[in-house]
């Protein structure tokens, strides 16, 4: 029952009932990833094809790895669960977004980081209105 309530009411979690009925329809499974993310895909005319991820938890778009990034873009046509697949060697593992988190990127005289900006050297002229 928690189920069907989160997946009526909730679209960030997992996936709704309308993607569920489709995925059951037409939905065609294709591989998952290592955070157990599934990829589907299906023909609709007149559209062409459509892919579409159900994400494993939290819906976070960062949380697709690379090879699948580009699967579901249509920039290349083999999924990465195909085994024709080969990943470019410069490929570095996936990294989620750390966006909002601890290990987020601050730059030196962030308000959020600990560090503080260099005094400027004089170079600097404040703007002053009417000037």
């Amino acid at each position: 029952m928690k189920t069907f309530i989160t997946q009526f009411f909730t679209w960030w979690n997992g996936q709704t009932l309308g993607t569920r009925f489709f995925t059951w329809r037409k939905g065609i499974f294709v591989g998952q990833d290592e955070f157990g993310n599934k990829y589907y895909r299906a023909v609709v005319p007149p559209l062409g094809e459509r892919r579409w991820v159900i994400y494993n938890g939290y819906a976070e778009a960062s949380a697709i790895p690379t090879g699948w990034h580009g699967w579901m873009h249509h920039t290349v046509d083999v999924p990465p669960s195909d085994e024709t697949y080969k990943a470019p060697e410069w490929t570095l593992p996936h990294r989620a977004n750390p966006t909002g988190t601890p290990a987020a990127y601050r730059p030196k005289g962030s308000t959020a980081g600990k560090t503080r900006r260099d005094k400027t050297t004089g170079d600097y002229e404040a703007w002053t209105p009417g000037s």
